[in-house]
């Protein structure tokens, strides 16, 4: 941390931290069976930087300096016993709460008592669309582990809810869909006869009854033009994972583990029923409609948080869905909305992962931080929490944030600011993450982090991490980027910021305007060049819909797909299976190659025009990089779509557009940033440069020095 408020606070840099709260940790956390020791005055956990007495057992605060008792447990001999405490050796810990808030709580794992999952289908599919919907689904329920209860529930101008006491045919109760269903109605569903979630081991059959006895749309009525009541058939999918009020048989509270899902598989708009637009955006009501249905959609989005349930809406198709409408729902609840080009393998696969998520439920963020420093924006899936903990701890000044879901694919960005100069050489912070898990255990993990404070400019730079910064920096602008406009102006911000960084972090050029950019932090500008011209911000992506989308599942992603969504990578394949990494440079587009270039939410391979007439060879490539964009994207959460062409085809486009172009610079400029280019025969390097087409797009080095900066050397 730098000591000196005024460029410490710098905002073109800025200072900020990714936490991801769910992540698996490679080495695993400390677990620790016992209450935690905190701040009687702050709040703050007991951690591997308080100063301990002994003696006494009494240990000191890192965030108010406050003495606490420990009740006796942390009086030793030495200070090497207290190495015996996990939360005094370790930076991150799991405190397992046993003071159980709920007298009558016994943890149970299972079936009856595992979370859901229902998946709510449209049904006014097309025969091709519906095709391929049933493989996807046939896969699903053969992927889902044995004891997940699972319900099925199909919306069009009704809702039909399947029924798994029927073994050999596929039955379902049927509710009109046109208004919320009434209490009276869901009363006679939730306590009649019918066993509305079953688990897979007794419902398997079934469930493959039913998928195979859906039927394509019928009427002649076009596509976007269908009634589909999504919104009553989410409201009745809460009601059945709600099911009948709590059962207290027993004296024991039976709630599900973790968060409950509910999967929409939606092919089109909400037009019919509560939370609808209507079918034509020329409507003369249109936006009021929209407007309204969005405030519902949030409102069911919110409700079903407060149940623990989660809504993700995987759309597929070419009708458009309206997103504006739907996105509420899934962000309400702490779910997430993708769109796919059709019902089949990515579609299939992200079925599969969003059902198989381990989501925590009553997540809480708490970050406690040093009194030198402000926490002055947080970014991602959760909202401010008002507790008041006045009655426990006399200063608590921590920032609160009511977690969605606690996910391993999720991360929340924080950006700081010095309050002051930093007298003291440390500053102190502590994330504090309290969440049910799937297994219905109360977690506390806590994170602290001591960092050293600097008067030296060069040596804070050389501590920043380009990577990260690059993706706090693209979380805070992303979030002003609301519409297509707006993400045009965060283009020009971007340059402002990079102009800036130069200016005030590095150094003039002798005799010049120009100004150095820092050498400490020479990768963070390419990172954010590819921001500016890549899908977040840039045209490439055609559709408004899918822009909004794609920021929207930024905004809340782990570092890992964050930095692949701003800036993908480029490996090219070799002769014997191998790969080489490279830059996301144009140069890569080698005509006796293949490439691989992963960009986070799709991953592309681009077989060379030469390499592609080799039939055998072309074959073997191609092979080795499906194998490798499969593995690289295992655990990623939406899978990406992976789509291969070849060389001057039409969809390689989406290939060309996510490179920088690098074509037109000199030869030593494209050798210092591209140094494969130097393994290249002449007569090689000649064939490439004749390849490319003339556009006016600049190169990295073309913009940056018209931000008056020179380009960092390459590392």
């Amino acid at each position: 941390m730098l000591k000196h408020k005024k460029l410490a606070n710098v905002p073109s840099l800025g200072f900020g931290v990714l936490v991801s709260p769910g992540r698996e940790t490679s080495t695993g956390p400390q677990v620790i069976h016992r209450d935690p020791h905190r701040c009687h005055n702050c709040g703050a956990y007991s951690n591997l930087y308080s100063n301990i007495l002994i003696g006494s057992g009494q240990w000191q605060c890192v965030i108010c300096r406050n003495l606490n008792g420990s009740e006796g447990e942390y009086i030793a001999s030495s200070k090497e016993e207290l190495r015996n405490f996990p939360e005094l050796s370790s930076p991150l810990v799991d405190f397992i709460q046993t003071g159980n808030k709920r007298p009558s709580f016994v943890p149970v794992t299972d079936s009856r008592t595992s979370a859901p999952v229902v998946l709510v289908i449209d049904e006014c599919l097309d025969e091709a669309h519906l095709q391929h919907l049933q493989s996807s689904l046939h896969a699903f329920v053969d992927s889902v582990p044995p004891t997940t209860r699972i319900g099925i529930i199909l919306y069009g101008s009704t809702v039909s809810v399947y029924d798994f006491t029927e073994e050999s045919i596929a039955s379902a109760d049927v509710i009109p869909g046109g208004t919320s269903p009434t209490q009276e109605t869901l009363k006679g569903l939730i306590y009649g006869t019918g066993i509305y979630l079953s688990p897979m081991h007794a419902s398997k059959e079934v469930a493959h009854l039913i998928f195979s006895s859906l039927r394509p749309y019928k009427l002649n009525v076009p596509e976007v033009s269908r009634d589909r009541c999504l919104g009553t058939a989410v409201e009745v999918a809460m009601a059945i994972i709600q099911g009948p009020s709590v059962d207290m048989s027993r004296g024991v509270v039976k709630r599900p583990g973790g968060n409950s899902r509910i999967i929409v598989c939606a092919g089109g708009p909400n037009t019919y029923g509560p939370g609808s637009v209507p079918h034509s955006y020329t409507h003369p009501n249109y936006p009021h409609r929209e407007k309204t249905a969005i405030k519902w959609m949030e409102r069911l989005g919110r409700e079903a948080h407060q149940h623990n349930i989660v809504v993700d809406i995987l759309c597929a198709g070419t009708c458009p869905v309206r997103v504006p409408v739907l996105q509420p729902l899934a962000n309400a609840s702490g779910g997430v909305l993708v769109l796919h080009d059709d019902f089949g393998e990515a579609f299939g696969v992200n079925l599969q992962r969003a059902s198989a998520r381990a989501a925590g439920s009553h997540g809480l963020l708490e970050i406690r931080c040093s009194d030198d420093i402000l926490v002055t924006q947080v970014v991602g899936p959760g909202e401010e929490a008002n507790i008041d903990t006045h009655e426990t701890f006399k200063n608590d000044m921590a920032v609160s944030i009511r977690m969605l879901s606690v996910e391993e694919t999720q991360c929340f960005s924080i950006s700081m600011q010095n309050k002051h100069d930093i007298k003291s050489d440390y500053v102190f912070f502590q994330f504090a993450i309290q969440y049910s898990n799937v297994y219905q255990a109360d977690i506390a993990r806590v994170i602290t982090i001591r960092l050293p404070t600097v008067d030296s400019v060069s040596a804070y730079l050389q501590s920043v991490q380009d990577e990260v910064a690059a993706v706090i920096i693209a979380k805070r602008t992303l979030l002003q980027a609301k519409s297509y406009s707006d993400a045009i102006d965060m283009q020009t911000t971007i340059d402002e910021r990079v102009k800036d960084i130069a200016s005030k972090f590095g150094s003039q050029v002798p005799k010049s305007k120009l100004y150095r950019f820092p050498k400490e932090i020479s990768l963070l500008p390419e990172l954010l060049f590819h921001l500016r011209r890549g899908p977040l911000l840039g045209s490439i992506v055609g559709h408004e819909d899918e822009r909004s989308v794609l920021r929207n599942l930024f905004l809340n992603a782990s570092f890992d797909l964050s930095l692949r969504m701003i800036a993908p990578r480029c490996l090219m394949h070799r002769e014997g299976g191998t790969f080489e990494e490279l830059p996301a440079y144009d140069l890569a587009m080698q005509s006796d190659t293949a490439v691989v270039l992963d960009h986070g939410t799709d991953v592309f391979i681009w077989l060379g025009a030469e390499l592609a007439a080799d039939e055998g060879r072309s074959a073997a490539a191609l092979a080795a990089c499906r194998t490798l964009a499969e593995e690289l994207t295992e655990l990623r959460f939406p899978a990406p779509r992976i789509l291969a062409f070849k060389e001057g085809s039409s969809q390689a486009r989406y290939f060309v557009s996510r490179l920088i172009p690098a074509n037109k610079d000199p030869p030593y400029e494209q050798e210092a940033r591209f140094p494969q280019l130097r393994t290249l025969t002449i007569e090689q390097r000649t064939k490439l440069k004749s390849s490319f087409i003339h556009f006016d797009d600049p190169s990295f080095c073309e913009w940056i020095r018209g931000l008056k900066a020179v380009p960092p050397e390459p590392i």
